[in-house]
């Protein structure tokens, strides 16, 4: 009977075992722990720990009715405000619409509803892609590769994946916003250098032709009316993906001097004049300028030609190099223009899978470091990449991982990874129009927040709690109160109406 009884010990705790690696593993967002199930509540609260032992895990916290006299508060103040936001998202490329158009049409609808609905979902809100090819694509290509322009025209990329994907994803959210960037104009476009202007037929690095700028600006706006007549309606536009990286697949070199001269000379006034409003944020680059000494506030020395700044919104910016106290600095300088967070990658230089590492500090660096830094929007790179990292470019990033990464012999099961969670937890309590507004209160280290009030009159926060221990924190907007204990090592996102 003792040998009887071990076995089963062992057993039983074999199942555990496994059934704890499931957890870890699962793809819904049900927790794999706690005892927390209330339905409806005052406060509607989305959970994930570092762990997945909750998964972005929906509850509900009621107010309190009792004198609060917590002194871990933090304090809403309303009357205080900063910027307001744009939305939340990731880039939606060609490899990740390839492999999203292999998913069961079923399992698609189900994963998109989950990111981009409003309502039953996540409620991603800005996603960007890219105008021609990016470093991942399926092929290298733009909408203009033979002179003349009776020879432009959307591609394959575009016409079999990218469009049909954002038709499914308007049909889930019609509100969502779209942002266009190219990598590289046509090679025709192209001179080695703006001294000897010699044509450069490479994908890779070359500079715009000057005698093209007025051409390239035409492709700019045949694009934006291309995707228009397909009911895709183009929020906004960068002039030039990485503009000081000569090295990617598909890529250009636009110093400011170049860029400002583009937007002065054609792309602003052509925009006008075919009566589009997208708009134009510069730069779209890293925080550190790439090291070249005359190209750093790269936008603030574009904003120095009234001409040219009247037609551009603001600058956007990645995180590939230097500090997100960059945004700071920039806001200082020029306050009246946006800012906005366009791209961010993991992979297998930062342990991109690693959730426990990379929920942290995505969250602290990327989601609520740019937002309080004056950013309007945080838009990650690939949505989904395939288990494979693919598809993708050679010269391009051949290690990076997708937000979501699919597994390939299947197109069936995902993994998501912190890039998923980080924009979910922002996007599903912070909606487009909201505006960040000022806290008090408890702070120590480890511990970071955000607060906003909506467009409904509705407040959101998202917190994120990076210590070893769990924290009983109180939130208060001086009308209603309520407490929860926030895990350890977990980000937690709130929605109230006062």
């Amino acid at each position: 009977m003792k040998t009887v009884k071990n076995k089963n010990m062992i057993y039983a705790l074999f199942v555990s075992c496994l059934l704890a690696t499931a957890a870890c593993n699962r793809d819904s967002y049900t927790p794999s722990s706690g005892t927390d199930t209330k339905t409806s509540g005052d406060v509607a609260l989305y959970v994930t720990t570092n762990t997945r032992s909750y998964d972005f895990y929906k509850t509900y916290v009621d107010f309190s009715t009792k004198s609060n006299m917590s002194p871990n508060t933090i304090t809403l103040e309303p009357t205080t405000t900063f910027q307001t936001m744009e939305g939340f998202g990731a880039a939606i490329t060609g490899s990740t619409c390839y492999n999203l158009m292999r998913m069961d049409k079923n399992d698609r609808t189900k994963f998109l509803t989950e990111t981009f609905s409003d309502k039953g979902g996540m409620g991603m809100s800005y996603v960007r892609i890219a105008i021609g090819c990016s470093d991942f694509s399926l092929s290298e290509y733009t909408c203009w590769d033979t002179r003349g322009k009776e020879n432009f025209g959307l591609q394959s990329e575009e016409k079999d994946y990218v469009i049909p994907i954002l038709k499914e994803i308007l049909a889930i959210n019609p509100n969502i916003k779209i942002m266009g960037s190219p990598w590289t104009p046509p090679k025709w476009m192209k001179v080695n250098n703006l001294t000897d202007l010699q044509p450069y037929d490479s994908w890779t690095g070359g500079q715009l032709n000057p005698d093209y700028y007025q051409d390239y600006a035409w492709y700019f706006v045949k694009w934006i009316q291309a995707l228009q007549a397909e009911g895709i309606s183009i929020t906004s536009i960068t002039p030039q993906n990485e503009p000081l990286n000569r090295g990617n697949s598909a890529s250009l070199y636009m110093s400011w001097q170049e860029q400002q001269a583009f937007i002065k000379e054609a792309l602003g006034p052509q925009l006008r004049d075919a009566d589009l409003n997208t708009k134009i944020y510069v730069f779209d680059h890293n925080y550190n300028y790439d090291n070249i000494a005359d190209q750093e506030d790269y936008p603030i020395k574009i904003y120095g030609d009234p001409t040219a700044a009247a037609f551009i919104t603001g600058a956007a910016y990645h995180n590939y190099g230097g500090n997100k106290e960059e945004l700071l600095d920039i806001h200082a300088q020029n306050p009246d223009k946006e800012l906005i967070f366009t791209e961010t990658s993991i992979g297998e230089w930062n342990d991109g899978r690693n959730l426990a590492k990379r929920l942290m500090e995505d969250m602290s660096e990327v989601a609520l470091g740019t937002v309080n830094n004056w950013s309007k929007g945080v838009i990650v790179w690939n949505l989904m990449l395939d288990s494979d990292k693919g598809p993708n470019r050679e010269g391009g990033c051949q290690t990076c991982y997708g937000a979501v990464d699919i597994q390939k012999s299947n197109y069936k099961s995902m993994t998501r990874n912190s890039h998923y969670y980080i924009i979910g937890h922002l996007s599903s309590v912070v909606k487009p129009g909201a505006t960040r507004i000022g806290t008090s209160g408890y702070s120590i280290p480890g511990l970071e927040y955000a607060a906003f009030k909506n467009t409904d009159g509705s407040y959101a926060v998202v917190l994120l709690n990076n210590t070893t221990e769990n924290q009983k924190i109180t939130l208060s907007d001086n009308q209603n109160h309520f407490s929860y204990e926030v895990p350890a090592n977990a980000v937690v996102s709130y929605r109230w109406s006062n």
